[in-house]
């Protein structure tokens, strides 16, 4: 497999195993009463002691040579709380506020986030694919907030808002990290990134609002949310930076909210109606234009 198939192939599993964990945590926030607060916290904490600690075992404990660069440290501490804090915590709020299949369709702005930041970095205009790509994308966000009715809103003002910051989050959280990643091993900085949003979403919350039914359901649901839907999916999606652009991979990502409008639908009986799925489709069609042409 060479490292261009390798990295697709990352990308996508990172993108569907995202996409289910945000149906669990819908499922833990709607039926088990968890707060985002709450879950953020363990994921972030306990996914990022895992990673720290498996890839100390695998380097002999050289976990912390990360943070002798005074470069590498800033790095870290902007990718852990601006990044991997703030695109979790967005995202699951906006879950909280709606639900996983309009939180993650509604993340998935990111690609436009992407093309506008890389037009502005090469000082140059937005070409003309990207320019319909766009279009599709706004038409698309449309559709899915007013459900045809361009009079009002049909989902709630918080549900757009904790949407759209998370597509922001995400668009630095693909963006950021790329030099750290090219410097050093993936699990090393996404288990430092996890535990320092973690710990700073401990102390910005602490455990007021917790959980109001935990029983073997949720316990279930959370270990999905951590071991696939955050260990396994991180390090998948970062990874596939190392191999392909990072316009590739929030392509890829459009997987995302495919998985998670499908099994919303099917397992948490959400409907979903034209309106919801045109805009969806509207959005997708966006991202792939903008992946197959900048290939």
């Amino acid at each position: 497999m060479n490292n261009r198939t390798k990295g697709l192939c990352l990308a996508a599993i990172g993108a569907l195993l995202w996409g289910a964990s945000g149906v669990a945590a819908q499922y833990l926030f709607h039926q088990k009463g968890f707060s985002p607060e709450f879950l953020v916290v363990i994921r972030l904490l306990v996914s990022g002691c895992l990673l720290l600690g498996i890839d100390g075992l695998l380097n002999f404990g050289d976990i912390f040579t990360i943070w002798h660069s005074s470069y590498d440290r800033l790095q870290l501490l902007l990718f852990g709380i601006i990044g991997m804090l703030s695109v979790q915590y967005t995202y699951f709020a906006a879950i909280s506020c709606s639900n996983a299949a309009t939180a993650t369709v509604l993340q998935y702005l990111m690609p436009v986030i992407v093309v506008f930041w890389v037009s502005l970095r090469d000082r140059r205009l937005p070409h003309i694919y990207e320019v319909v790509a766009i279009a599709l994308a706004m038409l698309g966000t449309l559709l899915l907030v007013t459900k045809g009715d361009f009079t009002a809103l049909a989902i709630s003002k918080a549900a757009l808002f904790w949407g759209i910051l998370s597509a922001l989050s995400a668009a630095f959280y693909t963006l950021q990290p790329k030099y750290l990643l090219q410097h050093w091993r993936s699990p090393l900085v996404i288990g430092w990134g996890m535990l320092l949003g973690g710990i700073v979403m401990l102390a910005l919350s602490g455990f007021d609002r917790g959980v109001a039914i935990f029983d073997l359901e949720a316990a279930g649901a959370l270990a999905f949310v951590v071991c696939f839907g955050t260990v396994l999916a991180f390090w998948s999606y970062l990874e596939s930076i190392k191999y392909i652009r990072p316009t590739e991979t929030s392509t890829l990502g459009s997987l995302e909210p495919l998985a998670a409008v499908l099994l919303s639908v099917l397992l948490l009986n959400i409907p979903f109606g034209p309106f919801d799925i045109g805009g969806s489709l509207l959005m997708m069609l966006a991202v792939g234009i903008l992946s197959r042409l900048k290939r």
